[in-house]
């Protein structure tokens, strides 16, 4: 079972439902089983409504994405400002770990005299896990980047 929140529990969703219900009381039944924010768009888009409010609610989501992933990145350039070790490499080290540790997983898995098999669902959360750090620490440095050269 995942511990991963419903979309309609997380903050862009109770936003979603609070002003949908607001635009047009039908919309609350037809955003009901969306999971992502990328599904509530595309039931926006076919739901019977007029298309400005269609364009008031796809913009309301997008602008809540990106106050959530402002956050995320004010609190990485904390992290980086801050006098602790830790908080400063906390990042790399788990990118190094995860690099370390799939890399050995996957060379033991392609030995055929060494029993060792990742199981099929362990790879799919291998990759996930991958990508998410990668995209996480590599975008993060990016955008901590970018907002010091755009301070000067």
């Amino acid at each position: 079972m995942s511990d991963k929140k419903k979309f309609k529990d997380t903050t862009v969703g109770k936003l979603l439902f609070g002003a949908a219900s607001i635009v047009n009381p039908t919309l609350g039944s037809v955003l009901q089983g969306v999971t992502s924010p990328k599904e509530a768009i595309a039931e926006i888009g076919k739901a019977k409504i007029s298309t400005s409010d269609k364009i008031k609610l796809q913009q309301l989501i997008y602008e809540q994405q990106n106050k959530e992933i402002e956050s995320i990145t004010s609190r990485w350039e904390a992290d980086s400002k801050s006098d602790s070790w830790l908080s400063k490499n906390v990042r790399p080290m788990v990118l190094v770990w995860c690099i370390v540790i799939f890399s050995f997983a996957g060379i033991l898995d392609s030995v055929e005299s060494v029993p060792f098999h990742i199981g099929e669902l362990w790879n799919d959360t291998f990759e996930k896990v991958m990508m998410a750090v990668v995209l996480a620490y590599f975008g993060g440095r990016t955008t901590e980047k970018a907002t010091a050269i755009f301070k000067k």
